[in-house]
């Protein structure tokens, strides 16, 4: 009976073994899909996963800029200041005859040399030549003083230069008698300057009335006549009858090259006014010669040169106690 229920136990056992073994076997199928997919998306293939730029090999990061070593830079050399050009001013054409009128810069072969002359001719017979003072009177210190330019146009000029020699007040040895000049002048207004001091009274001066010009060896021997339109006395008269009457002294000043201004005529109706450069006194004595001057009276020059013809022709330099100016008549 044993036996018998065994196996009933046993048949009845077996569809549910059976069962078992099924479920087992389904559920092993099952798991493998599950793993085999889980594989699969844990091993993307080479064709589906995206490619890895490769990160710049490792450039270095720029380093950083290096720190200025404590070596000094060099100084650096000032950058191109415009040099004045090495290239010389071309000279102005050789022409030893003055403008017939009006203004010209030429070339004068001296002789002794060529120089560049700044001249103004004017005829007498149209133009009136006139001294203009920054001072109404004498004056022995801190006097008065006023640019070329200011004289040309307050006295309607249309050209001037420049006039006598007189104390800076920019010269140490001047600090007690101040832009002071101590040489005769009768001005347009028919003022006379320095009359009483004899001491300068061996001075040359030019006179002018009408139409002529004339230069004395000495301002004494000059009146005081205000008849006339314009008197200048300067040193040294460089020309008298067309001949150079002047070498030279002991004085540095007139001894050394600059520019220098003069007043001349050629003798009848004809004045000039103008500046030699880079000349001795003396040497503008055989330059104005060799332009056919007769007669010619340096004036001051230095820092005080200047020349003016519609604008400034040489200077302006410095401002100045009187001036000779050309008036149309």
């Amino acid at each position: 009976m044993t036996y018998i229920l065994e196996v009933v136990f046993n048949v009845c056992m077996l569809p549910r073994l059976l069962i078992a073994l099924i479920a087992v076997g389904l559920f092993y199928v099952v798991y493998s899909k599950i793993a085999i997919q889980s594989v699969t998306e844990v091993q993307p293939s080479p064709i589906a996963s995206p490619l890895i730029e490769p990160s710049p090999s490792p450039s270095p990061s720029p380093s950083p800029s290096p720190t200025p070593t404590s070596t000094p830079s060099a100084t650096p050399r000032p950058s191109t200041t415009p040099r004045p050009s090495t290239t010389p001013t071309p000279a102005p054409p050789v022409n030893n005859t003055p403008p017939s009128s009006g203004y010209s810069r030429q070339s004068v072969n001296a002789g002794i040399g060529t120089y560049t002359v700044d001249i103004i001719t004017a005829d007498l017979n149209s133009t009136r030549v006139i001294v203009d003072t920054a001072a109404d009177s004498d004056c022995h210190d801190d006097c008065p003083v006023l640019p070329l330019a200011t004289y040309v146009s307050r006295s309607g000029a249309y050209a001037g230069v420049n006039g006598s020699y007189f104390c800076p007040a920019d010269y140490a040895s001047c600090a007690d008698k101040s832009n002071s000049y101590d040489t005769l002048a009768m001005n347009k207004n028919k003022v006379y300057f320095n009359s009483s001091n004899n001491v300068y009274s061996s001075v040359p001066a030019v006179i002018f009335q009408g139409n002529s010009a004339r230069f004395v060896g000495q301002s004494s021997e000059w009146g005081r006549d205000s008849g006339v339109d314009a008197v200048l006395a300067n040193h040294p008269m460089t020309l008298a009858g067309g001949n150079v009457i002047f070498g030279g002294n002991s004085d540095p000043k007139q001894g050394s090259r600059g520019n220098r201004s003069f007043v001349g005529t050629n003798g009848a109706s004809t004045v000039y006014i103008g500046v030699v450069k880079n000349a001795t006194v003396a040497e503008v004595g055989h330059v104005l010669k060799a332009m056919g001057l007769q007669y010619a009276l340096n004036l001051d020059s230095g820092g005080s040169t200047a020349l003016y013809s519609g604008g400034y022709k040489v200077g302006p330099g410095r401002s100045i106690p009187n001036a000779l100016l050309f008036v149309v008549k």
